[in-house]
C-alpha cells in the first residue's frame, strides 16, 4: 500500500511539472529580448529588419508614417475625439510594452483604431516587423526596453 501511494505522489509530481511547463511555454512570446544577434546587437536579425521594412510600407504608412515617426500632432485629439496612431520610432511609448503586447496589438489591433492584422500577417511577419520598429529606436531607449522586459 505505501509503494502505490509513493508511486502515485510522485507521478502527481511529474503531471504537476509538466503542467508548469506547458504553461510556462504558453505564456511565454518565444522569443529571447536578452538574445544578441552579432549583426544587430539585438533579439532580431538583419534579415527580420529587412522583411520587417517591407511590412511596414506596405501596411502601416499611411497611419504611422514612412519612418515610423507617425504624425506631429499625434497627442492631439481628433474631431472625434481618437487619437492619432503614434510614432513607433521609440519617442512615444511603444518602447514601455512588453513584445508579447506588441505582438497582440499588432494581432488583435485596438479598441481605439488599430486595426488587426492576424488574417494578414503570420507570426513571422509581426516578429519582422517589430524588428524593423525596434531598429529605429535609438540604442539608448532600446538598452530601456530591454532592461524592463
Amino acid at each position: 500500500m505505501l509503494r502505490k501511494n509513493t508511486l502515485f505522489i510522485s507521478l502527481t509530481k511529474v503531471s504537476l511539472l509538466v503542467a508548469s511547463m506547458l504553461i510556462l511555454q504558453a505564456c511565454s512570446n518565444g522569443i529571447d529580448v536578452k538574445h544578441r544577434d552579432p549583426d544587430t546587437n539585438r533579439w532580431y536579425t538583419l534579415a527580420q529588419v529587412e522583411q520587417g521594412g517591407k511590412i511596414f510600407l506596405e501596411n502601416c504608412t499611411s497611419c504611422h508614417g514612412v519612418k515610423a515617426q507617425a504624425t506631429k500632432k499625434w497627442r492631439v485629439a481628433k474631431e472625434d475625439g481618437s487619437y492619432p496612431a503614434p510614432p513607433l520610432n521609440g519617442t512615444a511609448h511603444t518602447w514601455h510594452h512588453p513584445l508579447n503586447m506588441l505582438k497582440d496589438t499588432i494581432k488583435n489591433g485596438t479598441k481605439r483604431g488599430m486595426p488587426a492584422w492576424k488574417n494578414k500577417l503570420n507570426e513571422q511577419q509581426i516578429e519582422a516587423t517589430i524588428a524593423w520598429i525596434e531598429s529605429h529606436w535609438p540604442e539608448k531607449v532600446y538598452q530601456a526596453w530591454r532592461k524592463r522586459h
